[in-house]
């Protein structure tokens, strides 16, 4: 009876503890764009032990950057804080995997700054400050 009970308490615990891992991410998945229909892809953001911000994404069916029209050098990820700043974190690297033509992306980033908003562009300068291309996908305000 006791080895029941132990055992009821630690699925009980062990379902608990599955829970709060996933309270604590938040993950928006980006609108559909219409710019490039076939992109999708999700945002995932945690908090480290240091209170920084991880940010991550997962994409897949994005268009090469060249064949956009007007062709663009590269895309772009961008945040809005919660000041509402927009801050360029990076340049999204595409690729093509071994046993699928889809062209997947995944990007990894880490901010101080709580981001409220995290959208992607298509830009002629992937060293730009603001945004001044075209908007490829977004995400709803967490």
């Amino acid at each position: 009876m006791r080895s029941q009970l132990n055992k009821v308490f630690s699925g009980i615990f062990l379902i608990f503890f599955f829970f709060s891992l996933n309270a604590c991410a938040k993950k928006n998945r980006f609108l559909t764009s219409s710019t490039v229909p076939a992109a999708r892809g999700y945002v995932k953001i945690t908090m480290d032990k240091n209170k920084n911000f991880d940010i991550r994404l997962k994409l897949s069916g994005l268009a090469e950057v060249q064949r956009l029209q007007p062709a663009k050098q590269g895309y772009v990820v961008w945040m809005v804080t919660q000041a509402n700043v927009t801050k360029n974190i990076g340049r999204l690297i595409s690729s093509t995997s071994l046993f699928s033509k889809a062209l997947k992306a995944s990007f990894e980033s880490v901010s101080s700054l709580k981001p409220i908003k995290i959208f992607i562009t298509a830009e002629e300068d992937i060293n730009i400050q603001y945004p001044a291309g075209m908007n490829i996908l977004t995400t709803n305000q967490f």
